[in-house]
């Protein structure tokens, strides 16, 4: 499914205009940027947790050059289902 998706389903179930659910869509998911990026966890209640992950420092190798790079500690968005939304995920099988 794609954003054009949702807002095709939305808007018909709602009766709101595509736009209107296209310009609220595309707001929700930029104040979810925002918050993560200025290191803000976002909780939705029944859905989930869009939250931050700090990764640490790694080695790694490049291997076209045979080399050793060390991947320095770095923050990575993720997200975690809420148990409901993983119930209700499981139930449709």
């Amino acid at each position: 499914m794609t954003k054009a998706d949702i807002v095709s389903e939305v808007a018909k179930k709602t009766g709101v205009d595509k736009s209107t659910v296209l310009a609220c869509v595309e707001s929700l998911m930029g104040e979810i940027k925002n918050s993560l990026s200025g290191g803000e966890n976002v909780y939705l209640r029944g859905f989930g947790s869009f939250v931050v992950k700090t990764r640490a420092q790694k080695t790694a190798r490049n291997i076209s050059k045979n080399t050793t790079i060390i991947i320095p500690e770095h923050k990575i968005p993720a997200f975690k289902p809420a148990k409901v939304f993983l119930g209700d995920v499981a139930k449709k099988k």
